[in-house]
């Protein structure tokens, strides 16, 4: 391999070896999943330093021409396919009408406040003044900043949530970094590690949101990134409690993990927020979304955190879109801002809380217990994910099948569960009540 390189060296630098490898790479004088020799071979081969070699490896790994492992040295990585959609598909990607689907977790639109006095109110002042302005409207910054978790060094704005989360696992992680999170979880935070290359270390959950020792037991195995959701989990509806927040900071504070929240409900959450932003200031990336109260084409959430961390971010932006619509901020900025829309986001609120308390407690008098205390989806247990689905089918309700949010389960006795948006049931309450207790015991009793 020495001798390789050698002769597609152009020039003694870090650049000039990242250019041979990648092009004996392209080449297919390097196959996939083949081990480089140790820096320091590498180094005396050519005549070049070993900062030179690490400094090449280095913009290889963020080229993702090689990939490194610990201790066990540094490969060619294999080549990216498309990007990973699998769970999200699977979960909500089936090409069926129903007359009532509540498969797709998202929010009701009757349920959405009225853009039309916010519109209106931005005016000329809406209009962008230049490519190099700060990416965060300071006065919506300000807004935000009052009803946020802790003390925030720096806050920016994003793309939605899953952009967020996209932007962060790319700068935190790379190929093989494992990552500890919740167990079940949200589809494309799933699919985001896979497309990645990263591990997804699953942690159980309870009703009070991540068991402490099923946390430091991913975190032992080698864990650096922690991904969870404060409140209204999606699937579940668990929320975090005050207790256990600070056994969850205890578990994480001697080490040195980052973690990173999604709090997709803001507004429209019946619980109070509970961030780990508050105990671990220094090491939590938290992102607050608004598409859920406000509507899901308002692309944009916020995430605050560590000043060097939240700068990381935007520099990393600028490779890509810059920034998000200064105009869709000062549209939230109106939106945050008007009291008849948070009016109307106050009554989405205790409407979503209603709907779900009632479909779980009519659940339960069917014998089917569900879990969680908020959000707008519940997790319903089953007998058979695929009876179930078919049995709701037949009465024209669609559901998620909840293989695509877990991990670790074993296919000869798995868990099953489907999920529920609990958010968009109005007026048919005991319809699907009484579908839904049908569904879960097809094939037997449940006795949980």
């Amino acid at each position: 391999m020495i001798n390789e390189l050698a002769q597609r060296l152009s020039e003694p630098t870090a650049r000039g070896l990242a250019d041979a490898v990648a092009r004996a790479v392209a080449a297919g004088s390097l196959d996939p999943g083949m081990r480089l020799p140790p820096i320091r071979s590498v180094a005396e081969g050519l005549q070049l330093s070993p900062t030179t070699v690490s400094s090449a490896w280095a913009t290889l790994r963020r080229a993702g021409t090689i990939r490194t492992e610990g201790r066990h040295g540094s490969f060619i990585a294999e080549p990216s396919g498309p990007l990973s959609s699998g769970r999200y598909r699977r979960a909500i990607g089936r090409p069926v009408d129903f007359a009532l689907d509540l498969s797709t977790g998202v929010p009701d639109p009757h349920l959405l406040p009225s853009w039309g006095d916010s519109l209106r109110a931005l005016g000329d002042s809406s209009s962008p003044h230049s490519y190099l302005d700060d990416p965060v409207v300071p006065e919506l910054a300000d807004v935000i900043r009052t009803t946020w978790p802790g003390l925030p060094e720096r806050l920016t704005i994003v793309d939605g949530a899953t952009d967020a989360m996209a932007a962060i696992l790319q700068l935190l992680g790379s190929y093989g970094t494992r990552v500890a999170i919740e167990n079940p979880a949200f589809p494309p935070f799933l699919d985001l590690l896979e497309s990645g290359g990263m591990h997804p270390v699953p942690v159980a959950l309870d009703e009070h949101g991540l068991v402490p020792q099923s946390l430091a037991a991913a975190l032992a195995g080698g864990a650096e990134l922690v991904v969870l959701q404060p409140r209204g989990q999606n699937p579940t509806g668990v929320s975090l409690g005050p207790q256990r927040a600070q056994e969850l900071a205890a578990v994480i504070a001697p080490t040195t993990v980052l973690v990173v929240e999604d709090d997709s409900l803001d507004g429209i959450a019946g619980s109070d927020l509970v961030s780990l932003s508050s105990l671990l200031p220094d090491r939590v990336l938290h992102i607050r979304s608004f598409s859920k109260a406000y509507g899901p084409d308002l692309r944009l959430a916020a995430v605050g955190g560590p000043e060097r961390l939240i700068r990381a971010l935007e520099e990393r932006r600028q490779l890509g879109q810059g920034w998000s619509s200064r105009l869709l901020q000062r549209l939230l900025l109106a939106l945050l801002t008007d009291p008849s829309c948070q009016q109307e986001v106050g009554a989405a609120r205790a409407a979503y809380t209603s709907r779900r308390s009632r479909l779980a407690d009519a659940l339960r008098s069917h014998d089917v217990v569900v879990g969680g205390d908020d959000g707008i989806n519940i997790w319903v247990p089953v007998l058979n994910e695929v009876s179930a689905l078919q049995s709701l089918a037949a009465s024209g309700i669609g559901a998620a099948p909840g293989s695509p949010f877990q991990l670790g389960i074993d296919p000869a006795r798995p868990a099953p569960h489907i999920r529920v948006t609990a958010g968009l049931v109005a007026d048919e309450l005991e319809h699907v009540a009484n579908a839904l207790a049908v569904a879960a015991h097809v094939g037997g009793s449940i006795g949980r």
